[in-house]
């Protein structure tokens, strides 16, 4: 795959990727020379080095190349560097009529007929200079961002007087003719019946034939009907549906013969809709024999492992050429049938001119005035006339085609309405004008969004025209994606037509690359195409700041200056000592005057007093001693419950006796916690046990935890 920025022959500066296929892939690129964006369409490298693929890359860009016609895609340039094929063709900003369809469900029956009207004159154009497309499908059909509609990707494009026949089914297999999913001679016809399909889809919002694999489709296609469009729609007009299945028809002579008279027919189901002026050849059985399905079936299943681009999925890059002696049966009985029809078609002319020339002589032509007196002297015999035989009325002769008055439609669109009307009306002063209002993001309030008929379009006079006009962009709630990554972020406000903006801020409870919040905020009502600010967090901000002297302190001092230097107190131990009184700070575990980050915890040593060398025994209960200790909580249960308070109760145990030494609602920043001036029973240790809420303190291993008292006897 190219990447941004890449040259190409010294001349094509690659931007983007905007599309890839079966074969190739297509760029956006800017001409260098001629300083004007093209696209670039760039074979696979697994294919370059396959001449078969080659030859077809190329035999593209000749089949496109001698094509010029608003409706078909222009090709430029064609070349290789350094192994790299490559198509310069027009750049055509819009989607393609398959994502069109896909949006809009199905079209109305004026917009799908003036798009296949478009198509229809794309193909007409490369027919004329013996071009066959051989892979009609709405995939390969552009639709600018103007309405314009194209023609393109001319890979399986043939002459028309080559007289090629393969045996491999070219083109998509849902939009695929009946003689192409035999494999057999293809010309016009078989554009059209593609085109046929296409037009269905874009009325239905569903292909005519649709089946488990492609050989069942292509099946579908040489033997199964259709669902007629008016039993699926019954709105739509009975012109349309019956030009549908004249371009479905199975046998080639049954459709219409050139795009032209397809157009023709088009054009007038837009001023008559309900008119039955569409006429399909009645089925003329040959004389040969019955062919057996089976052999079509065979020659399907040889082609069934090849995809829409027909690359061979088992890995063999050659096409494969089979005839065999019924393709030669098949074309035998083609060539009967061809003389039997013109026999037939000889006979019925000289009988049809015998005919017409007995009305006229019998009827038209005035008679001999001898033949209708009687003379003076005959005498007159009056009887009931003999009657004459019956004389069939004779069959009418079809009515010539009308001509329908049209004018060229001219490109409004980003026009104001009221420029618009008047640019229309230059044209065609009785124009029937519908606006619609439609929101649009890309087109300010009061403008013409898009159009109907399409720009340059020979639209018949007595015709509605639509216009869609802009009423602003469409009011959007901005979604919540707080705490998603920026990636997620992006996708999602882009999905609601928005715009994101990132913006990296510090934070310290949002992990680094989650979003903090947005501007506006969540849940605010914005337009589509409005910008949003998405703030990303970077993580805490790191700052260093001087330890304070914490020595000699009492543990409430230490909380002040550490809090004012952005600190925090880390864990509290207890020791005796000689130098500092109970209660006072004896050590810390980083320097005074260190830089550390901001945010980080010192942990210091507090004194317990100093130790008593010969501390006298006494007898427990003698009344003249009471015995003191106190205790430290050094794990924070917050960590583990969460923020807020709970109630924490302290129960010790000593001598076998249990006693409630504190109980009050505490919070995160009590922690660690420590109770002093307990009283005990003895000498002997106590054992503290903590509650939180009532339910026993624990470690992962389910014990509680458990701190140790330690006495001294203290004279009352």
């Amino acid at each position: 795959m190219l990447k941004p920025g890449m040259i190409i022959s010294g001349r094509y500066e690659i931007i983007d990727l905007v599309g890839s296929g079966g074969m190739a892939d297509v760029y956006k690129a800017k001409d260098e020379r001629l300083n004007r964006f093209v696209a670039i369409k760039v074979l696979k490298p697994e294919y370059s080095s396959d001449k078969s693929f080659v030859n077809k890359f190329r035999g593209e860009a000749q089949s496109a190349a001698g094509l010029s016609h608003p409706n078909i895609v222009n090709v430029y340039d064609v070349g290789d560097d350094q192994g790299l094929y490559y198509i310069v063709m027009e750049l055509v900003e819009g989607i393609t009529l398959k994502r069109f369809i896909e949006r809009k469900g199905k079209l109305d029956v004026k917009e799908a007929v003036g798009i296949a009207i478009q198509i229809a004159q794309g193909m007409e154009a490369a027919h004329d200079n013996n071009i066959i497309h051989r892979d009609i499908k709405p995939q390969n059909i552009i639709i600018s961002r103007e309405g314009k509609v194209k023609v393109t990707d001319f890979g399986i494009a043939k002459a028309s007087n080559s007289n090629t026949v393969t045996s491999n089914a070219m083109g998509s297999v849902h939009y695929l003719s009946p003689e192409q999913a035999r494999g057999g001679y293809s010309d016009e016809k078989s554009d059209i019946y593609s085109l046929g399909v296409t037009l269905y889809e874009m009325l239905s919002g569903q292909v005519p034939f649709a089946g488990d694999n492609t050989v069942s489709v292509a099946m579908l296609h040489i033997q199964g009907e259709a669902m007629p469009l008016r039993e699926l729609d019954p709105s739509i007009p009975p012109s349309v549906d019956k030009i549908v299945q004249k371009c479905m028809q199975k046998k080639p002579e049954r459709r219409y013969h050139s795009a032209s008279e397809l157009i023709t027919d088009l054009k007038r189901a837009l001023t008559n809709p309900d008119g039955d002026f569409v006429q399909i050849p009645s089925f003329m059985a040959n004389d040969s024999p019955t062919k057996n399905i089976s052999d079509d079936l065979g020659k399907i299943k040889g082609t069934a492992y090849y995809d829409d681009k027909f690359s061979n999925t088992r890995g063999n890059t050659k096409s494969s050429r089979v005839v065999d002696d019924d393709d030669d049966d098949l074309d035998s009985a083609s060539s009967k049938m061809d003389k039997v029809f013109t026999a037939l078609t000889i006979t019925a002319i000289v009988v049809l001119a015998v005919v017409i020339m007995f009305i006229v002589v019998r009827f038209l032509l005035p008679k001999d005035d001898k033949d209708t007196t009687v003379p003076d002297n005959e005498p007159v015999v009056t009887e009931s006339p003999t009657p004459e035989p019956s004389v069939e009325p004779p069959t009418p002769s079809p009515e010539p085609t009308p001509v329908i008055e049209t004018y060229t439609f001219p490109a409004v669109t980003g026009h104001r309405l009221e420029d618009a009307e008047r640019a229309i009306k230059a044209k065609n002063p009785n124009a029937r004008i519908i606006a619609k209002e439609e929101y649009s993001s890309e087109y300010e309030e009061g403008y013409v969004i898009r159009q109907y008929p399409l720009p340059n379009t020979d639209y018949p006079v007595d015709s509605e025209v639509v216009l869609y006009i802009s009423i602003g962009a469409e009011p959007v709630t901005i979604p919540y994606v707080y705490g998603n990554t920026w990636e997620q972020a992006e996708l999602k406000l882009k999905e609601y037509g928005l715009v994101p903006e990132r913006q990296d801020v510090f934070s310290t409870d949002i992990p680094a690359g989650s979003v903090v919040s947005t501007d506006p905020p969540k849940e605010s009502i914005v337009k589509a195409g409005d910008n949003i600010i998405v703030y990303v967090s970077k993580g805490p901000e790191i700052v260093q700041a001087a330890v304070p002297s914490l020595i000699g302190k009492t543990v409430s001092q230490a909380e002040q200056l550490l809090a004012e230097a952005g600190l925090a107190l880390g864990e509290i131990s207890y020791e005796a000592s000689e130098t500092y009184s109970e209660g006072t700070i004896t050590y810390q575990d980083n320097t005074a005057g260190e830089l550390v980050d901001k945010g980080t915890k010192i942990n210091i040593i507090v004194s317990t007093g100093p130790v008593e060398e010969d501390e006298p025994v006494v007898n427990p209960g003698s009344g003249n001693y009471i015995y003191i200790g106190s205790v430290t909580i050094d794990i924070n249960p917050f960590d583990y419950y969460g923020d807020g308070e709970a109630e924490i109760i302290l129960e010790m145990e000593q001598d076998g006796y249990s006693t409630e030494i504190y109980n009050e609602m505490t919070s995160v920043v009590d922690f660690p916690l420590t109770v002093r001036n307990i009283e005990g029973e003895s000498l002997s240790d106590g054992y503290v046990t903590m509650y939180v809420d009532g339910i026993l303190f624990r470690d992962e291993q389910g014990n509680p935890y458990v701190w140790v008292v330690k006495f001294k006897a203290v004279e009352e």
